[in-house]
């Protein structure tokens, strides 16, 4: 069955963003007499919070869509995505990265090659980082044909976009690209339809997949809406919020209107 889901994370209001993804993820289940399942992403408990979360079912709820119940909560599966980071140390495929978050914003595009990297700002506990370099030994030939289906079209995937990236973090566990595929495995997810800001992301999910033996499902990464300046909508931006949209007496019809997409069904 096609299963698709929207999966925003509780740490802002909703905008008009948001709501063009989550229409075309719920129309494309619909258009495909299936699933569409909603989750909320909430492993930042920094900045996660409840009035959000709850504003997200608020928000989807006036604009119409249902989705299917009980939904999941990150918050309360942190065990599973543990386990899934310590098999991954086990198969020697994470190295240890003891920098400060500034030490590692310095350095995001170039990951280091040992775990003795800038002692300066040294910390005790360190972050997990998977090896690319250890991937590929560990997968041999399978690495150069890792690939995914993008609309229909297979395409390659390239992890390297991403480099060394952190699965482990120091702040709050395990990071967003472990999770999200241990989820959409463990939903049974078969189509992700989100935003293109996220396709570069995808390059190293589909490595997480093969490596933890998981399924890939297909990928649709739509268009962005962008604000007047061309900029895209984002919640640490300002993004006017639905929730500030619909005090202003606008109706879901409107908002459908705004970001153009139709209704169907």
């Amino acid at each position: 069955m096609y299963r698709t889901r929207f999966a925003p994370s509780p740490t802002g209001y909703l905008h008009l963003g948001h709501a063009f993804s989550a229409l075309k993820a719920h129309e494309a289940a619909q258009a495909n007499a299936g699933e569409f399942i909603l989750r909320i992403e909430d492993i930042d408990h920094t900045r996660s919070r409840p009035q959000y979360e709850t504003a997200i079912y608020e928000d989807l709820a006036w604009l119409g869509l249902t989705w299917q119940t009980p939904v999941l909560r990150q918050s309360e599966h942190l065990a599973n995505y543990q386990a899934a980071l310590e098999k991954l140390k086990a198969m020697g495929l994470l190295y240890a990265d003891h920098r400060t978050r500034k030490g590692e914003a310095e350095a995001a595009l170039s990951a280091p090659q040992t775990d003795d990297a800038a002692p300066q700002t040294a910390t005790a506990t360190p972050a997990w980082r998977l090896s690319l370099e250890a991937a590929r030994n560990h997968l041999g030939p399978r690495f150069d044909a890792l690939a995914f289906t993008e609309k229909g079209e297979t395409r390659k995937a390239d992890p390297a976009i991403n480099g060394d990236i952190i699965l482990g973090r120091k702040d709050i566990g395990v990071a967003y690209h472990l999770a999200v595929v241990i989820d959409d495995a463990r939903q049974g997810i078969t189509h992700i339809v989100r935003g293109h800001d996220l396709y570069d992301a995808t390059h190293t999910q589909v490595l997480l997949q093969v490596l933890l033996a998981l399924p890939t499902p297909e990928y649709c990464h739509h268009a962005l809406l962008l604000d007047a300046d061309g900029r895209r909508l984002a919640k640490r931006k300002g993004s006017k919020s639905l929730q500030d949209y619909r005090n202003e007496g606008l109706t879901p019809a409107d908002i459908r209107t705004i970001i153009s997409v139709t209704p169907k069904g």
